[in-house]
């Protein structure tokens, strides 16, 4: 498949992504009646992804995280000379999905992004636990790690086939159960970006974090993977 429509398919998997999480976090969440809670916030995220790595993952490959493009490069299962296209498609695709929910948020009077976090993510007063820098970027480090980790494994060949967008979803599913209270769970650098843009303020000061902290987590957890459990290519 061309880069092009790799990309393309980046684009619009990440924009769905962003959309699914990041919209039910800014549209349900915030209304407990509905019920949906931090815990269907999780489940958001973890279904747009799960639906995306059927949708693309035949396409693209299914990142639609830098932190995935960087920890599959590290991992040896992704070319570096496509990684900055992947990136770039990400991030935009984050942005058009983070413009069209402040489009439909602010359907609703009183609305303001900025207030409201507009499902940024944060540490300190930001977090929504109230969890300093240092557990922060602890968090995104080691989460990121076991997410593309998990994913090395999934797409392993000696993995079964088929399975693998289901561990994968499960996965950030996990990973955002365990993570909300202490960031709102980032360990994707395109999705912090999109909404930071719209939240206009203390987002985009703490945004160098949920960029430094993913992506070297998932190059630590790609290179983990590859040099302790893949299977040596015959010569």
């Amino acid at each position: 498949m061309g880069l092009g429509k790799r990309c393309t398919a980046e684009f619009f998997g990440t924009f769905w992504l962003v959309m699914g999480g990041c919209g039910s976090a800014v549209l349900a969440a915030a209304f407990p009646e509905l019920g949906i809670g931090f815990v269907g916030v999780a489940l958001a995220f973890g279904l747009t992804l799960l639906t995306m790595c059927y949708a693309i993952g035949h396409i693209s490959g299914c990142h639609i995280n830098p932190a995935v493009t960087f920890g599959l490069v590290a991992g040896g299962k992704f070319p570096l000379k496509d990684l900055l296209p992947y990136v770039v498609a990400q991030v935009l695709g984050a942005i058009l999905a983070a413009s069209v929910l402040y489009l439909i948020a602010s359907g609703k009077a009183g609305f303001d992004a900025s207030a409201s976090g507009f499902a940024s993510n944060g540490f300190g007063e930001h977090s929504p636990g109230g969890y300093a820098l240092t557990a922060a970027l602890v968090c995104e480090l080691v989460m990121t790690g076991f997410f593309i980790f998990i994913i090395m494994g999934a797409i392993d060949s000696r993995a079964p086939a088929g399975f693998a967008g289901i561990a994968i979803g499960l996965g950030l599913t996990l990973i955002h159960l365990i993570s909300i209270p202490v960031t709102n769970t980032s360990v994707n650098p395109a999705r912090s970006t999109g909404v930071a843009l719209f939240q206009g303020g203390w987002a985009i000061d703490q945004l160098w974090l949920f960029w430094l902290a993913p992506i070297v987590g998932g190059m630590l957890g790609g290179l983990v993977y590859r040099h302790l459990l893949a299977q040596k290519e015959a010569a």
